[in-house]
């Protein structure tokens, strides 16, 4: 038995998850172009490490990216505006809610254009609502810059606790819980 199916007990991906305005979706062929302007752009890098170079990104990203558990394409209109990421948080990272780690982290990244709609908190929330329904009871985490007002502001509208505050990337990051528990839980 894999890893995947002991750690995932159900099925995926789902089916697309369609909010108000938006479909998350697996990833297809379809999204790589805008995956390679997300990974290259100047500003979506700014609290990230960096843009990446764009000839490195067109040779390495494979045909069809973040074919994986937890990776969902967050759509508009057909048109592939960002992404949001389920994963296994690294135990040897500061930032945990239990004293073994591994918990879920949320990740999100969004072209600069969807910026400013309440496009990423729209989704994140549904792909939290989707993750509460299939692992109940289950924490996710979360840690951005303290410095990024608009991650800060979408973990507050989603409902993210803070649990600790540390050094990481050469940057003060905040620390969060959802649903709220606190470390002794």
């Amino acid at each position: 038995m894999s890893d995947e199916i002991t750690l995932h007990p159900f099925a995926w991906p789902p089916a697309p998850i369609k909010t108000e305005r938006l479909v998350l979706r697996e990833s297809e062929a379809r999204d790589r172009a805008a995956f390679i302007e997300l990974f290259t752009s100047p500003e979506v890098g700014t609290y990230i490490g960096g843009s990446r170079p764009r000839d490195e990104l067109e040779r390495t990203m494979p045909k069809v990216p973040g074919r994986r558990f937890g990776f969902f394409v967050v759509e508009l209109d057909g048109a592939t505006i960002g992404m949001i990421t389920l994963d296994r948080r690294d135990t040897e990272r500061p930032g945990h809610v239990r004293p073994e780690g591994g918990e879920t982290e949320l990740g999100y990244m969004f072209l600069p254009q969807a910026w400013g709609c309440g496009y990423a908190a729209e989704a994140c929330a549904a792909a939290l609502d989707w993750f509460a329904g299939a692992l109940p009871g289950e924490p996710v985490v979360l840690s951005t810059q303290t410095a990024n007002d608009a991650s800060m502001r979408v973990a507050a509208k989603l409902g993210f606790t803070e649990v600790e505050r540390f050094e990481e990337y050469g940057a003060e990051q905040w620390f969060a819980v959802w649903p709220s528990v606190t470390p002794s839980d």
